[in-house]
């Protein structure tokens, strides 16, 4: 059994199929099997059902997750340990950004990061803002980029980007559009279309209406802005969107802010306490990037 093998046998479990396991961890997806299997006839257990579409763990492979990850973590820590002697800055960084959210400065940052730090491997995930918190907690990212009701999630150190208040979108004709700004239970009068349960904008959607006991009719669910727009200007719905987003469609739709939403929207890079020398040299250059903007 080796380190290598562990870190193919956490990839599979996570991502739930050999193909995109094997991508993950840059080679062959007969490359990945075979390790698996070796694995599996050193431990005298299959660690996979194989049998459905969906690779999922067996009671066997349930109970040597937990052990893997602590192993792949110990190693990695052992590498930490000598780069803050050293100085050096190598290995992984993995980054998490919530689904349909293109944030320039987080990009910039990225690219000064690599051209500081080539010898280090970047991955980018995107996820709803719940599973990248997750992430970052389990140890499967080393910081994210989320939306999110609560400056700072428990547990995690959080660097807020932009702090905004929500605004409903409405098409030219609709009954709202000659409106200034919106009271929420005027807005609960109508269908909405918004982001889905895990993202940061309807965390704090859901925390407003649920600090008035209003109950929204949510009439259709999308993770992108673009395609909020796109739904609302098509009359299905008053869109519920944070107000710098809601800026990209102005000539589409237009924009009331919400006069008794307290709690703002927030986009937040978050981290552990205790974290990596690639996670505190990335830092830097993102307080770079995103000090030099007001907006996404």
């Amino acid at each position: 059994m080796d380190l290598r093998q562990l870190e193919y046998f956490v990839a599979v479990a996570e991502e739930r199929n050999f193909t995109r396991a094997a991508e993950r961890v840059h080679i062959s997806q007969s490359g990945v099997s075979a390790q698996i299997r070796r694995l599996e006839h050193e431990l005298g257990a299959e660690l996979f059902d194989r049998s459905a579409r969906t690779v999922t763990l067996t009671a066997a492979g349930e109970a040597a997750l937990p052990h893997a990850r602590a192993a792949l973590a110990s190693a990695e820590a052992v590498g930490r340990a000598a780069d803050e002697v050293t100085g050096l800055v190598r290995g992984r960084l993995t980054v998490g950004m919530v689904v349909g959210c293109t944030v320039t400065p987080l990009f910039d940052a990225l690219a000064a990061f690599h051209a500081a730090h080539p010898g280090v491997e970047i991955l980018l995930r995107e996820d709803n803002s719940d599973r990248l918190v997750d992430g970052v907690r389990g140890g499967t990212l080393d910081l994210a980029l989320i939306g999110t009701a609560a400056a700072t999630p428990d547990g995690l150190d959080a660097l807020t980007v932009i702090s905004e208040g929500l605004v409903a979108a409405v098409p030219p004709g609709h009954p709202l559009a000659g409106r200034k700004e919106l009271a929420l239970d005027e807005l609960t009068a109508h269908p909405l279309v918004c982001m889905p349960p895990g993202t940061g904008l309807r965390a704090v959607l859901d925390q407003a209406c649920a600090a008035r006991d209003l109950r929204p009719a949510i009439a259709l669910e999308a993770g992108a802005s673009d395609a909020l727009a796109d739904l609302a200007a098509r009359g299905l719905g008053v869109a519920v969107l944070s107000a710098s987003m809601a800026e990209a469609y102005a000539g589409r739709l237009t924009a009331l802010p919400l006069t008794d939403a307290d709690v703002p929207a927030l986009l937040a890079l978050v981290w552990k306490p205790a974290h990596q020398p690639s996670v505190r040299a990335f830092l830097t250059h993102a307080r770079d990037a995103f000090g030099a903007t007001a907006g996404p």
